[in-house]
């Protein structure tokens, strides 16, 4: 199943994204009051999140606020990274 809202983020990303943060699901559940049941249903999928827009609106808004960047699907793939630390 593919989405063509670039707001929409996969399991692949959530899971890709906990990763590179080295937070488990119980923090990012505790982090964004998003219940771990749904986080790990919405983790286990292969395609977009099977979540509300508001739930997944929080996680990923938790996930960027730490320095995640979310990769559209342009041809090469959706992905996560991080954010380069800005010069000061």
């Amino acid at each position: 199943m593919q989405s063509n809202d670039p707001k929409t983020i996969t399991g692949a990303q959530l899971r890709a994204a906990r990763a590179l943060l080295r937070w488990s699901a119980d923090e990012l559940a505790e982090k964004t009051r998003v219940g771990i049941a749904t986080l790990r249903r919405a983790e286990n999928v292969d395609g977009p999140v099977g979540m509300t827009v508001a739930n997944q609106s929080i996680v990923r808004a938790a996930l960027e606020a730490a320095g995640v960047e979310f990769i559209p699907e342009n041809g090469g793939g959706a992905g996560v990274r991080l954010r380069k630390a800005r010069a000061e």
